[in-house]
């Protein structure tokens, strides 16, 4: 079949890529110059997200205050907004929590296997690094990721719950002053670089045949009962009243377009409730060598996530959640500052001397969020469209299981996730 992928991020590449390897005819299509350029870029480094990684559960946005919580909320009179939150909010209750999370899981162990059989097949180095230790300030903190470490335990992940000092021990960069509840280790959970990895996918894509149309922006999605289409104009001209349009034609279409995804599929499909989160990431050079941490190490409760990535450090999190017109519009300066002043004080609270701060580089984009946690995976109403999006801040390694599940669906063959998983990752679910 030929198969157009929308998206040159971690999503559209990966799925370019379990296409090729069923044996489709790919065309991706990106907007950019290059792959990994929008939300991609950003990526905060966690593999695969675990209990206490997903941004949703009880210790996320426990708080209303933007320094307790990692987050800064400005909804303003948006309703939807409002009514989004609210949603994200009745995750906190640990039996919801646990149920929504028990139908992660599955996803999480496929893209377990899919990673490694990347990995090894192609034989990358996209600077993997294994170890995370979350830490948590409060006692009240770690008592309210209990519901997240009884899912580790249930679900055989590798973990220990450790004391301060025993933190300090497993991870020196960790301070003893001031003082601390503790923390959980999860030794067998890995960071890496995304960009760099979907860098290296494109380029073996390219070397087996896959055409890319890069820095084509597509205007619409064509559909009827024989064949699918997309309209293509030049990015540069995308937003022109006239614009010379091109029609490529194919079997079928996956749209991975990230925050785009929601324009391209308005009015074929009934979604659930999907909002674009401005995350922010700073890359700072390693200041101290002797004080630069080996294990990546988390706020739990703030989600901010700091990963040693060769000499630097790149530090993650402190999401903005604005009303979905204010999302395509430059953040407002103060709003900025404080995403990243939360970032700034996550290094030093939890690693002081370990990144050269001031020489940092600033960075932020827009990831598609759900209001329950799950990434949307799957077939649309129209049997030629395809979906691979949402997959939130944190384990960019789950696009690449969605990308083994829409190339299974494609093919007509059956995905390897319980039909509870599937229900829970499709657009129409409740």
């Amino acid at each position: 079949m030929d198969v157009i992928v929308i998206g040159g991020g971690i999503a559209g590449i990966a799925t370019a890529y379990q296409l090729h390897a069923a044996g489709h005819r790919v065309c991706v299509i990106e907007r950019h110059a290059t792959v990994a350029q929008g939300a991609t870029y950003g990526q905060g480094g966690a593999l695969l997200p675990s209990p206490l990684d997903v941004w949703f559960g009880p210790t996320f946005m426990a708080s209303s205050r933007a320094k307790q919580s990692g987050m800064v909320v400005k909804t303003g009179f948006d309703s939807a907004a409002r009514d989004f939150v609210k949603q994200l909010a009745t995750l906190r209750d640990p039996e919801t929590f646990a149920t929504r999370y028990e139908r992660l899981q599955p996803l999480v162990e496929l893209s377990r296997r899919v990673l490694g059989e990347i990995e090894s097949r192609l034989e990358l180095d996209f600077e993997q690094r294994r170890g995370m230790l979350h830490v948590f300030r409060q006692p009240r903190e770690l008592e309210e990721a209990q519901p997240a470490v009884d899912l580790l335990k249930r679900f055989k992940v590798p973990y220990q719950v450790l004391t301060p000092e025993e933190c300090v021990a497993v991870e020196p960069s960790v301070p003893d002053d001031p003082a601390f509840a503790g923390g959980v280790l999860l030794p067998e959970e890995r960071t890496a670089n995304c960009p760099l990895f979907t860098k290296q996918l494109k380029q073996a894509l390219e070397d087996g045949g896959v055409q890319f149309r890069m820095h084509r922006a597509v205007a619409s999605v064509r559909l009827d009962g024989a064949r699918a289409a997309v309209e293509l104009a030049d990015h540069n001209e995308s937003k022109k009243r006239s614009v010379e349009v091109e029609t490529i034609a194919a079997d079928a279409i996956v749209v991975a377009a990230g925050t785009g995804t929601l324009a391209l599929i308005s009015g074929i499909d009934a979604t659930p409730a999907l909002f674009p989160l401005r995350v922010h990431t700073l890359t700072a050079p390693v200041a101290y060598e002797e004080r630069a941490p080996h294990l990546t190490v988390v706020d739990s409760t703030k989600r901010i996530t700091m990963t040693r990535v060769n000499q630097r450090l790149r530090v993650a999190g402190a999401g903005v959640f604005q009303s979905a017109s204010k999302a395509d519009k430059p953040l407002d300066a103060a709003l900025s500052r404080r995403a990243l002043d939360l970032l700034g004080q996550g290094t030093h609270d939890w690693i002081p001397g370990a990144a050269r701060v001031s020489a940092a580089r600033a960075w932020d984009g827009l990831r598609l969020f759900s209001a329950d946690g799950l990434p949307v995976v799957g077939a649309t109403r129209h049997p030629r469209l395809f979906v691979n999006a949402a997959h939130g801040p944190v384990g960019w390694g789950l696009a690449c299981g969605s990308a083994k599940v829409i190339a299974d669906l494609v093919s007509g063959i059956a995905p390897e996730l319980p039909a509870e998983t599937l229900a829970a990752l499709s657009l129409e679910r409740a």
